[in-house]
């Protein structure tokens, strides 16, 4: 008895022995970054990803797709008719994978709205997706005849974005392009489809060095717009170090050394613009793309995938880079006003001078914030439609900064109804430019 009393306490003694060793084992590996590092380092960043991503008990607190609400009110607030650029706005909400089209009064006179377990049961990398109420559409764009392009997104989630649909009005699918697609979107002249996808990298690069491993790359892709085919793909990461514009992004902060670029807007740039927008040099066959994290936006040349240009200036976190028909871009610039409650402001800039030549900024009795997403969208009449992410808010604003239309998100969450869901696009559609036979299923006329 006494023997294996004995062999039990040497067992035990051995056991922490060997736990010990492998904890001072795996600390050096640890600090000092040798081999096996990277493999516990990876390990361990996918396991507190799972955790992340398994672990949404509460959607309006645990997620970015619900904020507190500024106000009780909803719809449409403000409706000035004789200084608004008339017709129908589209928006999307972070409640669902929908989108309304609403009249100058706030009425829904369309609804589209597909889940995406009805269009596919896996992620884009073969994993199990989030449920339906954490997904909802980030950005859609309407053609004239009804039919909707629709990317998803989901809740705490990487790569985000789950991929994009084009339906037509009744939202059934035509088709679908399974990717990590994500924040935009815009149509050409001839109907194809630009977009931005992302995907993980395990592969170091020379010439920067500081990137983690695995390191977040974005990608500007071309699809045709009547089957969803993939028609061309450019490493937007690749295009930057390749430029002369190169040193932009040897400035990334620290904590984006995962995530170098992110990627967040693209534009792409139609004849009139090219002619107009000096950068361009008149090449129609370019795209303006911004990058959160280099604080900079640029070209890139959809055939050659060169970076032909770029600019960085007095903004933080901006999103949405539009080259204008003035010659001025426009942006929506998240962090850089530096004001109580008016974080946010949107710039015209000329690409030149690098001067602000327009700016909104909000004011006391409409606060202006919004860290996440956002847009703001050039109207014909010279006005500008905003779309505020995190207050719920798509607002049109004339050259004066006067708001002359304003529409609150009417959807709530949370017990006390104190939360709202986000909306992520908004787009201002004449009526004259929308198919005569959808328009007359809208039923406008009888309002």
């Amino acid at each position: 008895m006494k023997y294996l009393d004995t062999e039990r306490a040497g067992f035990v003694l051995f056991f922490l022995a060997t736990a010990f060793l492998a904890f001072v084992g795996g600390a050096v590996v640890v600090l000092s970054e040798v081999f096996p590092y990277k493999y516990f380092d990876d390990a361990y960043k996918a396991a507190l990803a799972l955790k992340e991503q398994k672990s949404v008990d509460d959607p309006y607190t645990q997620t970015d797709l619900w904020r507190d609400a500024r106000t009780d009110e909803r719809g449409v607030t403000i409706n000035k008719p004789d200084a608004v650029y008339e017709g129908l706005t589209l928006y999307t909400s972070g409640d669902g994978a929908y989108a309304n089209l609403i009249d100058m009064d706030g009425n829904i006179v369309h609804r589209w709205s597909l889940p995406y377990s009805k269009v596919w049961d896996k992620s884009p990398r073969d994993a199990e997706p989030r449920s339906d109420d954490l997904m909802f559409w980030d950005k859609v764009r309407m053609l004239p005849n009804g039919d909707l392009f629709a990317i998803y997104n989901a809740a705490n989630d990487s790569p985000w974005g789950y991929g994009m649909v084009r339906i037509d009005r009744n939202s059934q699918l035509l088709w679908g392009y399974h990717a990590h697609t994500h924040h935009d979107l815009d149509i050409t002249p001839d109907g194809r489809v630009i977009t931005l996808t992302n995907a993980y990298i395990d592969e170091p690069i020379e010439t920067f060095s500081t990137l983690e491993i695995p390191w977040l790359d974005d990608f500007v892709v071309e699809l045709d717009g009547e089957t969803g085919e993939e028609l061309s793909k450019i490493s937007l990461l690749h295009s930057f170090l390749n430029s002369p514009y190169r040193e932009l992004a040897y400035a990334i902060p620290r904590f984006a050394l995962a995530d170098p670029l992110h990627a967040n807007s693209v534009q792409f740039i139609d004849g009139p613009t090219a002619r107009a927008f000096a950068p361009a040099r008149g090449n129609s066959e370019q795209v303006m793309v911004s990058f959160r994290h280099p604080g900079a936006i640029g070209l890139i040349d959809l055939k050659s995938g060169e970076m032909t240009w770029a600019q960085h200036g007095p903004w933080l976190g901006q999103h949405y880079g539009r080259a204008l028909q003035n010659g001025n871009f426009m942006l929506f610039d998240n962090y850089g006003n530096f004001k109580k409650k008016n974080d946010s402001r949107v710039l015209e800039v000329n690409p030149q001078s690098n001067a602000i030549v327009w700016r909104y900024t909000g004011d006391s009795d409409h606060p202006f914030k919004s860290g996440l997403r956002s847009s703001a969208e050039a109207l014909p009449n010279g006005n500008r439609l905003i779309t505020e992410s995190d207050g719920g808010r798509l607002f049109e604003v004339n050259r004066a900064g006067d708001i002359v239309w304003e529409f609150i998100n009417p959807v709530r969450g949370g017990e006390g109804d104190q939360f709202i869901p986000v909306v992520s696009a908004g787009q201002r559609i004449a009526l004259g430019d929308i198919d005569a036979d959808f328009l007359e299923s809208l039923d406008i006329t009888r309002r």
